[in-house]
């Protein structure tokens, strides 16, 4: 950890050194020397000081298992600080490479002449260029606090047909609300988080379903939100299987004993809210003689747990049966699901949070963590069958959301092509 923190720290300073250099020049044609200097030695005194606390807040956290609004504040103020800064020098950099263009041209035009000549190889940086960089770094540094502010729930709805031939005809137009990773330790305002779960409801679909993460690590997490979420009803049953948070893998735990009552306790919850909580097990939901086969297994995530259990989740299932899984990690679509002999319909995932930070356009869609997961928001298929991956309704970490907002999904089954 000592290590990790150094190694942070110094690529930190390093960034602050190369935007010292835009700052230096945006602060050069100030007439008042006293001001340029404190300008310019404030920028030193926050951004050391500013490292310092992050590296005692990012010790807190994984030492000490210590995550209040300190910590927060200090892990906030880093990731705004750090994209703010990478899109600054992005420009300063894109000057330097014409700069030393323009230094080697000049270099080899001069081959020959006396060496002085040589110091004004480099052409003086433009401050129109620092001026443009401070502009353009605006954009995600205010982005970023709105983000913390109010994006974290800025809760949207998405809405997704999706059509099957073999769908049962009595479940044509069949309804879904989906919630996934609502991390609940997370959570600052009980009334913002009571606006979201009132927008589920006002789906009004015929089935609920929430695929994992209703808690960071520990069970108590929840119970200031058990009877809001209680709220959310539907025709179908409400139904729910675990994420990788919820078995507590990140917390510091004084015996197994102690972990697995907080796995028992966080079952209890899910029944005190009326979820039936499925554990590599399947429930049929029958409507005018026809059916539907459910199903929900525990984790299985590549990198993370990989406990779910699918061939025992399918133990009783008519091979012809249309089949929806409920699996936490998007990986395991990609990795088992897919590829599995049983035909399995549709997968419901959650898991990625589209890593809270990104761009979605109709036409273009960005985010740091396809870098990681193949599909990690909406709908994706292949061999025949279907994954959709929700955006999460809460966050961690990085307590905000910047152009991937929190998301309530509903689905709608239609037969057909589409």
């Amino acid at each position: 950890m000592t290590r990790f923190i150094m190694i942070l720290g110094v690529l930190s300073l390093l960034m602050d050194w190369y935007v010292y250099q835009g700052i230096k020049r945006l602060t050069a044609g100030w007439k008042s020397v006293g001001l340029r200097k404190t300008v310019r030695t404030l920028y030193w005194v926050f951004f050391i000081g500013f490292i310092l606390g992050f590296a005692y807040a990012i010790y807190l956290r994984f030492s000490e298992d210590k995550s209040g609004a300190f910590v927060q504040w200090f892990i906030n103020a880093f990731l705004t600080f750090f994209v703010t800064k990478l899109v600054f020098m992005l420009v300063l950099l894109a000057e330097d490479i014409y700069r030393v263009i323009v230094a080697a041209t000049r270099l080899a035009t001069r081959s020959g002449k006396r060496a002085g000549a040589t110091k004004s190889l480099f052409p003086q940086r433009r401050k129109v260029v620092s001026q443009l960089g401070l502009v353009l770094a605006g954009i995600p540094f205010f982005s970023f606090v709105y983000g913390i502010t109010k994006g974290k729930y800025d809760y949207r709805v998405h809405r997704q047909t999706l059509y099957f031939d073999d769908l049962p005809e009595a479940f044509n137009g069949f309804t879904i609300t989906q919630l996934s990773d609502v991390h609940s330790g997370s959570f600052d305002d009980a009334g913002e988080v009571q606006r979201g779960i009132e927008l589920a409801m006002a789906q009004q679909s015929d089935l609920y379903v929430f695929t994992g993460d209703l808690v960071n690590d520990h069970a108590t997490e929840i119970v200031p939100y058990k009877e809001m979420f209680r709220r959310i009803k539907a025709p179908f049953g409400q139904f729910s299987i675990l994420g990788n948070h919820d078995y507590g893998m990140y917390a510091k735990w004084h015996s197994d004993e102690e972990r697995e009552n907080n796995m028992t306790d966080l079952q209890q919850h899910h029944a005190d809210m009326d979820y039936r909580l499925l554990l590599d097990e399947h429930v049929k939901l029958e409507k005018d003689g026809q059916e539907i086969v459910l199903l929900g297994v525990e984790n299985w995530g590549k990198g993370f747990i990989e406990r779910g259990d699918l061939n025992k989740a399918l133990q009783g299932v008519d091979a012809n049966a249309f089949k929806i899984l409920l699996s936490h990690d998007p990986s395991h679509w990609d990795m088992v699901v897919k590829n599995h002999p049983t035909h399995i319909h549709l997968t419901l995932s959650g898991h990625t949070h589209g890593m809270q930070f990104g761009v979605e356009t109709p036409l273009f869609r960005w985010s740091p963590v396809q870098y990681r997961y193949k599909n990690w928001a909406g709908v994706a298929q292949e061999n025949n069958k279907m994954l959709y991956v929700n955006r999460g309704f809460g966050f961690i970490g990085f307590s905000g959301r910047v152009g991937i907002w929190p998301e309530i999904t509903v689905l709608e089954l239609r037969k057909g092509r589409g």
